[in-house]
């Protein structure tokens, strides 16, 4: 056999990395630097060379780009309108001058200036026209200029607005001695003051004075809401108790018939109280009879720009000022006047003028007994999701169908209110609690409770889902300590797992009030009214009565914006309600955010 030569040792490549050994040791064995060629260079990224470059799309700068643009986009949006309606409603009640416009063919028209625009003659209209009107129209590119103006004067014009085209204007002044006169019916009145009658005694218009102008009306207001008081409370009362002892005496008719003792006990017991209520009643009407009696004793006589009069009890008015004479200060009066007003009063002129009380007691009620009723089930229901409940098909089928309910349209939600708690439960509550009503609805028609309800179905899916991730986010760590220190399961989600969920349970009630507060359509099924006749809540008990209609500013909004006589006219006060609403709705939500912050710190501080 051939013997076996002995194997030669490897020689070392020249191109083999040195050992961390050898580098340390030698640093003259590190391999020198290359630089790359021009085919490493221009190889293709990926596969060969030694600057590989990243392709531009999977860095996903792109993407980046297109999210915070649209970010950008939506904040700038969100911002135009909320300076939109800040602007607009902040300005609107700040007193303007009043015009005296001449046109041409001698027509005078005195107002507010509303607003301005330009606009396209039709070829119509420039038949009509003189030469210099057509040259300054050609000279404008076509274009001619108008001013609508707030004319007021209802009764006398049948019209609120009146534009005045630039050219057919011959002259635009502001006289000093012409008023704004703002009245409890017809609207605003634009014109001068002829005379003014006080006690009997007529003093002409240029005789007087303003500070006993607005002295005399003070006094006239006085004896308004006077008259106001003794109609709304003292014979509210008389015919509330009224219809209580006729309710009463009918309850008795229901249950031992109209020929029984009890009944004819109850009759006469109800003829001798409504005998005396009567007799307080009518003391009452002398009483108004006396004070408007007084009260025709103190007018006022104004006459519009074209000389027509109107004489006018100084009680009718609500507020009156020279409107090209008021000083800063006096404007500024005016205009907090306006906001106070707009605040506490009631709304009158179809919902255009005056107060929106109503309206923000409503909206505020309504949203506060949302939520009482949204919690609770809304948090049940997550924990036992969460919690309780085996995790399988069926619960996965429960949660998708909770995420669907918060994409159904919410004037659906409106009709199952109607259909169910209205016509269903309402009817069933008046035949057993309230049968001597019938068949006059209480709770068989729309109402604040059922409109409480029909929205805390609305938003249950945002509390569910809120309050599901906010326990999700609970660490198990946590419940596991507490149930190895001989806890219960019940006794770990009440000590340990409800309090440190209760930051996200509180963002999910953010948002429902967020949402409930604004929502209109299924209000207008389940109980908002245009102007309702009586408050939820008054003197009588139980004080609170969640049967009743309600007034809402976002139904408010709607009906003054698209239902009332002029969408002009109604124009501010859409901007000025929308504000209060948002304003409403963002007081409610910072101090439900201030709650849920202080709970977030104590429970943070409280970790060790």
């Amino acid at each position: 056999m051939k013997a076996k030569e002995p194997k030669k040792p490897k020689e070392k490549r020249e191109e083999e990395i040195p050992s961390l050994e050898d580098d340390l040791g030698n640093h003259s064995a590190l391999p020198p630097v290359v630089a790359p060629t021009a085919e490493a260079e221009q190889s293709p990224p990926g596969r060969t060379g030694l600057r590989a470059s990243i392709d531009f799309k999977a860095r996903g700068e792109p993407f980046v780009w297109v999210m915070g643009g649209a970010l950008a986009l939506g904040v700038l949006m969100i911002i135009g309108f909320l300076a939109l309606v800040l602007w607009n409603g902040i300005v609107t009640f700040y007193p303007g001058p009043v015009e005296v416009v001449t046109l041409k063919n001698g027509q005078r028209i005195a107002g507010e200036p509303f607003r301005s625009e330009s606009f396209r003659p039709s070829e119509e209209q420039l038949k009509g026209l003189d030469t210099e009107s057509r040259r300054t129209i050609q000279a404008s590119g076509g274009f001619a200029h108008r001013t609508l103006y707030r004319i007021g004067n209802f009764d006398i014009y049948n019209e609120d607005f009146k534009w005045a085209v630039a050219h057919q204007v011959a002259r635009t002044e502001a006289p000093p001695g012409i008023f704004f006169v703002e009245r409890r019916e017809w609207g605003p009145f634009i014109g001068f003051i002829k005379s003014l009658t006080l006690d009997g005694r007529r003093i002409p218009g240029e005789e007087i004075s303003l500070d006993a102008l607005y002295a005399a009306h003070d006094e006239a207001v006085d004896r308004r809401e006077a008259v106001r008081s003794i109609e709304v409370d003292e014979i509210g009362a008389i015919n509330y108790y009224i219809e209580e002892d006729r309710l009463a005496m009918r309850r008795t008719e229901l249950d031992y018939g109209k020929k029984s003792a009890e009944y004819r006990a109850e009759e006469e017991k109800f003829e001798r109280r409504t005998k005396e209520r009567r007799a307080g009643f009518a003391m009452l009407k002398k009483r108004i009879a006396a004070i408007n009696k007084e009260d025709a004793k103190y007018k006022i006589t104004l006459s519009e720009i074209g000389g027509r009069e109107k004489v006018l009890r100084l009680s009718d008015i609500v507020r009156i000022y020279p409107a090209n004479n008021l000083s800063f200060f006096g404007k500024i009066g005016v205009y907090f006047s306006r906001w106070g007003e707009f605040l506490t009063d009631d709304p009158r002129e179809a919902n255009t003028e005056g107060g929106v009380l109503p309206a923000i007691f409503g909206t505020v009620m309504m949203t506060l007994l949302m939520v009482v009723f949204v919690a609770p089930f809304g948090v049940v229901t997550a924990l036992y999701l969460r919690e309780y409940a085996k995790q399988g098909t069926l619960v996965s089928i429960v949660r998708i169908c909770v995420n669907n309910l918060a994409g159904v349209p919410s004037i659906v939600y409106g009709v199952f209110g109607l259909g169910f708690f209205a016509y269903t439960i309402g009817v069933r509550i008046d035949q057993l609690f309230y049968p001597e009503r019938l068949p006059n609805p209480t709770f068989g028609t729309g109402g604040l409770l059922w409109a409480s309800l029909t929205l805390a179905l609305l938003t249950v899916p945002v509390v569910i889902v809120a309050t599901e991730e906010a326990l999700a986010a609970v660490p198990r760590s946590m419940r596991e300590g507490s149930l190895a220190c001989g806890a219960s399961k019940w006794q770990t989600i009440r000590n340990i797992v409800l309090p440190q969920a209760m930051p996200g349970i509180m963002t999910g009630l953010i948002l429902a009030m967020a949402r409930g507060a604004g929502e209109v359509a299924p209000l207008m099924l389940v109980g908002v009214v245009k102007l309702a006749p009586e408050l939820p809540f008054d003197t009588f008990f139980p004080f609170l009565h969640p049967e009743r209609s309600f007034m809402h500013l976002g139904f408010h909004i709607y009906d003054v914006g698209f239902q009332s006589r002029n969408s002009e006219a109604g124009k501010p006060m859409v901007f000025v309600t929308t504000l209060l609403l948002i304003t409403i709705i963002a007081l409610m939500n910072a101090f439900a955010i201030m709650i849920r912050n202080r709970l977030r710190r104590k429970f943070v501080e409280g970790q060790f």
